[in-house]
């Protein structure tokens, strides 16, 4: 009999590519309705999410009373996004953060101590906070926790102060925080200012001050320094753990030209944040795999004494490349951002990555949800041998 309240989801970071996620999630719920399960019923009792993973693991958690509308919502969203309902994206905009920003990168040394104020990253997301505080119903989250229908969410940030890994979670469930090599965790009320930490993109978004042990800590992108990404919802107790992407986890090697250019900024750039968002998770998987196949060689009197216990995984994750995807859509980005990602070489296709993170266009993310569905739906059977025996499960949790 499958045990619901032990399955957990886990939602990983990119930026305007978490777009994606939403597809993959429309498809599972479709499959339960076929099920049989209730579309109002939270099918993910634990959920974890980190950059903008985050927003979305949130927006479903204040929703855990009604996946389905939550879910809908949610979509909604993400199908009419504008880049300026994320950043401030005008040309007085960019020029106060944008352009202030890349002078002080080239030649700050020289203007450092006549700058009254000096930037603190390429762009204002100030429209987030409003966004998120305009859509993000906490008292739904706290519903879902005192009903059952959630029993944990959990937003993780990196620490510019600490150097740390810091989870934040809350739940009505007694788990004590954990502590690991780098990574900590802390019982929190979550809020607009986790979500806005967690996806705080380095030096494209501003870092945010959080409360840690009674003292400000300022925090950025929780997939920097992230060693273990499924560890979160493994401490709140999930069995098994449904792992969205963000992008393809393993790269076919490009045809390399007999004459590279030399790398632009957005190349590197787009080098760098794959390797951010991207290559913690997939070696955690692999591991939690290596795991999962020495328990099971195991005797079963030497596994009822190990600590560690096999968790059931499923992935999805992209099965095209987000940035030849981003390639199309980057002309939908506003005149002056286009500019500005076109001097650093984001606007072509060898350093699109980048621009990919920054494209929350209604003409990109949609793709992106379609192509979330789709990856799902090929994968059905699999979703369906996830989810098991569905009415046992529901019978199970009441």
């Amino acid at each position: 009999m499958t045990d619901y309240s032990k399955t957990g989801l886990i939602l990983t970071g990119g930026g305007a590519r978490a777009a994606y996620q939403v597809g993959v999630l429309r498809a599972v719920a479709n499959l339960l309705k076929e099920a049989g399960w209730p579309a109002t019923h939270n099918p993910f009792p634990i959920i974890c999410g980190t950059s903008a993973g985050a927003i979305n693991a949130t927006a479903l958690a204040c929703s855990a009373d009604n996946f389905g509308g939550g879910l809908r919502r949610l979509e909604r969203i993400w199908s009419n996004i504008e880049a300026h309902q994320v950043y401030k994206a005008d040309s007085l905009a960019m020029m106060r953060s944008g352009a202030t920003w890349l002078s002080v990168l080239s030649v700050g040394w020289m203007l450092r101590k006549w700058m009254k104020t000096r930037p603190s990253s390429l762009f204002d997301n100030s429209p987030l906070a409003d966004l998120l505080d305009k859509v993000l119903d906490f008292s739904g989250l706290d519903a879902g926790l005192a009903s059952g229908s959630l029993h944990a969410l959990a937003i993780t940030a990196s620490s510019y102060t600490s150097g740390m890994h810091l989870t934040f979670y809350q739940t009505l469930a007694n788990i004590e925080p954990w502590v690991r090599s780098q990574r900590l965790a802390q019982r929190d009320f979550i809020s607009v200012q986790h979500l806005l930490a967690s996806s705080a993109i380095p030096f494209i978004f501003p870092s945010i001050p959080l409360n840690w042990n009674g003292a400000l800590e300022y925090c950025g992108d929780g997939s920097m320094r992230q060693l273990a990404p499924i560890s979160p919802a493994i401490h709140l107790g999930a069995q098994k753990v449904l792992i969205i992407g963000a992008g393809r986890m393993s790269e076919v090697r490009r045809d390399i030209p007999e004459s590279p250019a030399y790398p632009s900024i957005a190349q590197i750039a787009g080098h760098a944040m794959s390797s951010i968002f991207l290559d913690s998770l997939a070696v955690d998987i692999e591991r939690m795999n290596r795991i999962n196949k020495t328990l099971s060689m195991l005797p079963e009197e030497m596994r009822g004494s190990s600590a560690l216990r096999p968790v059931q995984t499923l992935v999805i994750a992209p099965s095209e490349r987000i940035d030849e995807i981003a390639t199309r859509h980057i002309k939908s980005l506003p005149a002056p951002i286009r500019v500005m990602l076109g001097g650093i070489g984001a606007t072509e296709v060898r350093g699109s990555a980048l621009a990919s993170y920054l494209l929350f266009e209604a003409s990109f993310t949609n793709e992106l949800i379609a192509l979330g569905f789709s990856d799902a739906m090929n994968v059905k059977e699999d979703v369906r041998a996830f989810f098991g025996d569905w009415t046992n499960a529901r019978k199970s949790s009441g």
